[in-house]
């Protein structure tokens, strides 16, 4: 997703909306996308997932960001353009592309399927390609892509609904293979019911897994029960709740990035059971015994590699599973950032793009 920065008043070949400063707030902005080279794909974009990181980056609070800033990196759309050496694609093919677009493609990590890992990989905004170039994100009317960093869409599932696997589905579904927690009757704990908390959930059921959700709310038990088929609810601050589940869970997975306390739900894990981070607090806090004296592990996992990607995507066509979603067009967008802080989203943000960025 290569570009080069025009003025916001220019006229390039592709209309985005972007960030000018770290107030966060988009607005409409065209910019360049690169031609079409030999292994590249270019995508009509018809729709893009909205994840918390488009508030952060935008707002700056990683404390790099390029400005003007063009987000979103849960890409779904049709093929329109291929170059002579690609052969995976066609026109007319759904795509998709997630958090990264680029990588040295030469490394253990990207020889492995894994470029997530890859110290030199790129992300899908905010970062400099190979070029010395910008990338920018989804929420714009087309992108240019290496086929390498595309993937293939089933036509059968709506690509709104594939929008969200490629950043909240994935980051998710990787650590459960990962970890083998794909194995019918093993017990996953899932912290948080958001965006990929209740991807987490879906996996889960699927899996054939018995699945417990951890919220702070209890305004979720009704929504977690019965619309996502969780097995059990349990309020994280109830103390007896949390006591009756000890040493019950085979795997956690932890979506919540605000801080919270650790060695409680350590204390909920079997012996040699695994706590692993997908979102990200400020700060974790443990007593070292809560892993020692039961051989517990806390580790993370970032989105996924290529190969664990379409793998993901192909299984949630083959079993029909789709993000619970709310459409809304580009020009709603500022809104949904705001809705997403208030935890105001069952569960996912998608833009319209297709409809709405004319």
């Amino acid at each position: 997703m290569s570009s080069e920065i025009c003025s916001a008043k220019g006229n390039g070949n592709c209309l985005g909306w972007a960030a000018r400063d770290a107030s966060g707030v988009l607005s409409p902005y065209k910019f360049n996308r690169r031609d079409v080279q030999g292994d590249d794909v270019s995508i009509k974009i018809t729709h893009c997932g909205v994840c918390y990181a488009d508030i952060l980056w935008p707002r700056n609070k990683h404390g790099d960001a390029t400005y003007p800033m063009v987000p979103g990196h849960e890409v779904a759309g049709i093929v329109q353009e291929v170059g002579p050496n690609v052969h995976r694609f066609k026109v007319g093919d759904h795509v998709g592309v997630g958090t990264y677009t680029n990588s040295c493609r030469d490394c253990e990590h990207c020889n492995d399927g894994l470029e997530v890992y890859c110290n030199r990989r790129v992300g899908t905004y905010n970062r400099l390609d190979y070029d010395g170039t910008l990338t920018y994100g989804g929420f714009s009317t087309f992108t240019v892509v290496h086929e390498r960093y595309c993937f293939k869409i089933p036509e059968e599932y709506p690509l709104a609904s594939a929008a969200p696997l490629l950043c909240a589905g994935i980051t998710v579904y990787s650590p459960m293979m990962d970890h083998k927690m794909n194995q019918p009757g093993k017990s996953l704990g899932v912290i948080g019911l958001g965006g990929l908390g209740h991807m987490a959930v879906k996996f889960g059921k699927a899996f054939g897994l018995n699945v417990t959700v951890f919220s702070t709310s209890m305004s979720k038990k009704d929504e977690a029960l019965t619309v996502l088929g969780a097995d059990n609810f349990v309020v994280s601050s109830d103390q007896d709740q949390m006591t009756a589940l000890a040493k019950s869970l085979d795997f956690i997975i932890d979506t919540a990035s605000g801080d919270h306390p650790f060695d409680v739900y350590l204390s909920l894990l079997k012996t040699a059971g695994v706590l692993v981070l997908v979102g990200a607090p400020s700060e974790i806090k443990l007593s070292p015994i809560s892993l020692i004296m039961g051989k517990r592990s806390i580790t993370g996992s970032a989105s996924g590699g290529t190969k664990p990607i379409q793998e993901m995507i192909d299984f949630c066509a083959a079993h029909k599973i789709y993000p619970n979603i709310e459409i809304v067009p580009i020009q709603y967008v500022n809104e949904a950032l705001e809705r997403i802080i208030k935890k105001d989203v069952k569960y996912r943000f998608v833009i319209d793009i297709e409809n709405s960025l004319k």
